[in-house]
């Protein structure tokens, strides 16, 4: 019986094709595994056809329907082995087939694609051109150091036309993946012998064979993490039937190196935009760290319980062994914090305050204390300056900087702002309440004298952390003891919805050195995230925890060369003349997005407020169309179109995503925005809050967005 295994370009393929075609590839791949190789070339119905004109003769197409073709790649060594490569409509099928070569990486073994016949059309004419150019991007590095590194002649030549950085991310498209990968680190500055090391060296099976070889079964099995080969009998129908969610564990070429580097000599920090594989990078540097240490205990942590939840189902998927698991705590800070101070302080924990009852008791404090501030300002003092900083006296808080406050206080003034304080934390602890931020910075202290082994970890792994605030740091530094792997660190400050004003470098972790950025967006269609980035366009935006002069680190453009590799449908950008229009056209849209095939639990709409959100749940429930609620962290199973407000997104994906009432007065909120004659710097850092919920949450959709309002549009919103 023939073999099938399966290419991540078929699963990229497979997943956008509306249902009735999916059945279809279904229903061939059963048939497929039931012929011997022989029937294979001679069934009638499949129809395993050549490729005419193909640059790669083992090229076959097999029919889906009478519109619909699979590639398959055949081996031609009397092997059995067939590699699923994509999924197309009938006459793309053989244009796309045509155009591409499989060959064997020399330094990695594994298999990989390029489009030979766009490179063999551009390279003449790119030769042309750099024949006047002073410099070539890879003139210090001579043939053989990049023909060690996996480069072969083909690529080479194309790559020695190539003059600057935008140049090469042009051709990256075109490029074997390894070969590509290698290239933008040799172009980053990085040194071959580390080239080798990180990204080449790691992904050469252990048994690989001394000379490449093309035989195509032996290649496939070098190519982990790209291809799936199915040995089971009913192993295919399983992974066919599995929700995409199933497949969020895959790791890209791009980021394998900073997951599976051996060591990191102290913490580590990953950022990049939305889509780019943040999650995905932490969740196998996890695994990575439970291979490494046998008995070790890992904290996978993260800002939201939503987040947990979703870093909980996919790292099950991952690693799909119960024993392993149960060595990792996947869990928010704020529940770490709990825990310990319950273990620690004798079972008792103050119970955390609401965002709005805390600004209740503040509003409380100051008319009692005929105070001018308001109960926002002083809120944001206490969690800004106080919590950050783990103040604790009087004189802790009048010698103490206010680094990113705009509204300067002098001493008497704070002396008078400290009483509130104190009467503040006097009120909750009569009430035998506290905040989450005050039992973080409890639980940092407590574990300064507690035993490590009892409460710590051997490693602390962080996803989300751009909203993480300085006492959730301190809870995390305090963690796991100072040394290689202690902590690995993704976020990106693009996507800050909490206004957490962070200097790692300052609680004790130092990335530098050891920061990494990625910039190719996986999730979204290039359509989508050239549009949304346009909602952040001209701002500065801190680096993750850094230590430059704005808030949260060094101020730039962290979205320069952002791209994607994914092409699709523009935005659906609209306004209505009411909201009953508005959620008329959503339910409209929704049916049409189901009648393609897409499943309720792959969409969602969100809103800035429940109140809308309520309305768009009742009016699609009359629609016959089944509704969940985010908050309520319903699994991949549960099907259901996903209801959440904007913040409730974070961190979340999903095929088409509807946002709706984006207006004027809801984004931004102007409760949400300090005055800018009470504080310039923070009203500055509201209003980029409010651009950076927007751009979170418009950024979650992969295929298709549909952004809408009523009345007068959101300022925020890139229109024409």
């Amino acid at each position: 019986m023939p073999q099938l295994a399966l290419a991540h370009s078929f699963w990229e393929s497979y997943d956008a094709l509306e249902k009735q075609v999916k059945a279809g590839v279904r229903k061939a791949m059963a048939k497929f595994q039931l012929l011997t190789v022989a029937e294979l070339h001679a069934d009638k119905g499949l129809h395993l056809e050549s490729v005419d004109k193909a640059k790669d003769a083992r090229m076959r197409t097999i029919r889906i329907n009478d519109f619909w073709r699979g590639v398959v790649l055949a081996p031609d060594d009397g092997s059995d082995t067939f590699l699923l490569l994509n999924v197309v409509p009938h006459d793309d099928a053989y244009t796309w087939a045509a155009k591409r070569l499989y060959t064997v990486n020399t330094a990695t073994r594994a298999l990989e694609v390029r489009n030979v016949v766009a490179i063999e059309q551009l390279t003449p004419a790119l030769e042309e051109a750099a024949r006047s150019a002073p410099e070539r991007l890879f003139d210090r590095h001579s043939d053989t150091v990049l023909g060690h590194l996996g480069i072969d002649a083909q690529v080479l030549r194309a790559v020695r036309t190539v003059t600057e950085r935008s140049q090469l991310d042009a051709f990256g498209t075109l490029l074997p993946e390894d070969q590509f990968e290698v290239l933008s680190f040799l172009a980053d500055g990085h040194p071959p012998e580390e080239v080798y090391r990180d990204v080449v060296a790691v992904r050469r099976p252990a048994h690989a064979e001394p000379e490449p070889t093309e035989d195509l079964a032996t290649a496939i099995a070098n190519t982990t993490g790209r291809i799936r080969l199915v040995t089971e009998p009913d192993e295919l129908a399983d992974i066919l039937a599995k929700p995409f969610a199933a497949w969020r564990v895959f790791l890209h070429p791009s980021q394998r190196r900073l997951a599976y580097r051996d060591s990191y000599n102290g913490p580590a920090q990953v950022s990049g935009g939305p889509g780019t594989g943040k999650t995905v990078v932490a969740l196998h540097r996890v695994r990575h760290l439970l291979s490494r240490s046998p008995d070790s205990r890992i904290l996978l942590t993260t800002y939201t319980h939503a987040l947990a939840a979703s870093l909980r189902e996919n790292l099950a998927l991952l690693l799909d062994d119960p024993d392993l698991l149960a060595r990792v705590d996947v869990t928010t800070v704020d529940s770490y914090a709990h825990r310990l101070v319950r273990e620690l302080g004798g079972g008792r924990v103050p119970t955390p305050l609401t965002d709005q009852e805390e600004r209740r008791v503040w509003q409380q404090v100051g008319r009692r204390l005929g105070l001018d501030w308001t109960e926002r300002f002083l809120a944001q003092e206490y969690r800004h300056v106080v919590l950050a900083q783990g103040l604790r006296t009087v004189d802790d808080y009048l010698n103490a900087t206010r680094r990113g406050r705009g509204t300067a206080l002098g001493p008497l003034k704070r002396a008078r702002l400290w009483r509130a304080i104190d009467a503040f934390e006097a009120e909750l602890a009569a009430k035998g309440h506290s905040t989450h931020l005050r039992i973080c910075d409890d639980a940092a202290r407590r574990m300064a004298g507690a035993d490590p082994a009892a409460h710590g970890y051997a490693h602390v792994v962080v996803d989300e952390a751009q909203d993480l605030h300085p006492a959730q740091w301190r809870l995390l530094r305090a963690a796991v003891a100072p040394g290689p792997d202690d902590l690995f660190v993704t976020g990106d400050p693009h996507q800050r919805i909490y206004d957490a004003h962070v200097s790692l470098a300052s609680l004790g972790i130092r990335v530098t050195g050891r920061s990494s950025r990625l910039r190719i967006n996986y999730r979204s269609t290039e359509e989508i995230l050239t549009w949304a980035t346009g909602i952040l366009a001209g701002e500065t935006i801190g680096e993750l925890g850094g230590d430059g002069d704005g808030p949260g680190g060094a101020a730039g453009n962290g979205l320069v060369g952002y791209r994607s590799l994914l092409h699709g449908r523009r935005p659906y950008v609209d306004g209505h003349p009411s909201e009953h229009a508005e959620v008329t056209a959503l339910v409209d849209r929704v049916r049409s997005w189901l009648e393609q095939g897409v499943r309720p639990a792959e969409i969602a709409v969100c809103a800035r407020f429940n109140l809308l959100l309520d309305k768009v749940g009742r009016h699609l429930e009359a629609a016959g169309v089944p509704v969940v609620r985010v908050k309520d962290d319903p699994t991949a199973a549960t099907e259901g179109v996903r209801l959440a407000t904007m913040h409730a997104m974070k961190g979340l994906e999903f095929r088409c995503v509807a946002v709706v009432g984006v207006t004027e007065t809801a984004v931004p909120f102007a409760r949400e925005i300090t005055p800018e004659d009470v504080d310039r710097l923070q009203h500055e850092a509201d209003t980029l809050r409010e651009r950076c919920v927007l751009f979170v949450a418009c950024t979650r959709a992969r295929e298709s967005l549909h952004v809408t309002w009523s009345g007068r549009p959101s300022p925020f919103l890139p229109l024409p």
